[in-house]
């Protein structure tokens, strides 16, 4: 981990650099589609992975094609970064698509991950339906947080709103500590969602235990950049970072709609 960290404090140099890479292919040729899945890609590319694995001792999920031609994307336990094709260079950046507008195309591909992942553990959401569901939003949680809890008080009201919340593991203090296995002991328990009210109101969860995805969803936050919480996926994989009251986060979720 010590080389990602030498990446990622040096990844305002590496920026520059790539931004001043895609302004040339940018004005060189419009924007290129994929070119395949990240399934396909990952397969293509599969002594890549294990040259990339071996040598920077991370996970690699998945490897697509970027937009920029000659960069490939590679999706990480840590993150996303970039390598060139051969595997000679390995990049982290922030990539900028410069046309009529400036596009992000790293945030673009951070939105769509967020959404595959989130599309995973859908089954294994802690979730709280509205009636008339109008959104549902996917919040990274920690029952001992405070702002957590604030937002937790207000689920009516999100509620009636028709905004659904479907909750996600993320424990703060990491895997293997009391938070995580409070985390276990909500997930696991008959009625995961009294359990969680429970919990955020202060009180103590019986302890217990089953097959879980706490640890799996905890590790997929990570990837996606979530360093704290309440940590808000909105429905466009567009992400609000903290709390925000019910009627702010309506409108958000609207705005984010427009966009």
């Amino acid at each position: 981990m010590n080389f990602i960290n030498t990446l990622i404090t040096t990844s305002k140099l590496v920026v520059i650099f790539v931004m001043l890479s895609v302004f040339v292919f940018a004005a060189q040729a419009n924007a290129m589609s994929p070119s395949a899945t990240s399934e396909s890609a990952s397969e293509e590319h599969a002594d890549l992975i294990k040259k990339f694995e071996h040598k920077l001792k991370f996970k690699i999920i998945s490897i697509a094609d970027s937009n920029v031609p000659g960069l490939l994307q590679i999706n990480t336990n840590t993150g996303i970064f970039y390598a060139s094709e051969n595997g000679e260079y390995f990049l982290s950046a922030r990539i900028y698509r410069v046309g009529d507008e400036i596009v992000d195309e790293t945030g673009a591909a951070l939105q769509k991950y967020r959404l595959q992942g989130i599309e995973r553990f859908k089954d294994s959401a802690i979730e709280f339906k509205a009636k008339k569901e109008k959104y549902v939003i996917n919040i990274f949680t920690d029952a001992t947080c405070g702002y957590c809890r604030k937002l937790h008080s207000e689920m009516d009201i999100l509620n009636d709103l028709g905004i659904t919340v479907r909750y996600l593991a993320f424990p703060r203090q990491g895997i293997n500590s009391q938070v995580y296995r409070d985390a276990v002991s909500i997930w696991c328990s008959e009625n995961p969602q009294e359990a969680m009210t429970k919990a955020k109101a202060g009180g103590n969860v019986a302890s217990t235990s089953c097959e879980n995805e706490v640890a799996e969803q905890y590790n997929f936050g990570k990837a996606i950049g979530v360093n704290g919480t309440p940590n808000i996926i909105m429905p466009d994989g567009t992400v609000v970072p903290g709390y925000q009251p019910a009627q702010a986060l309506l409108l958000a979720i609207k705005a984010a709609q427009k966009a």
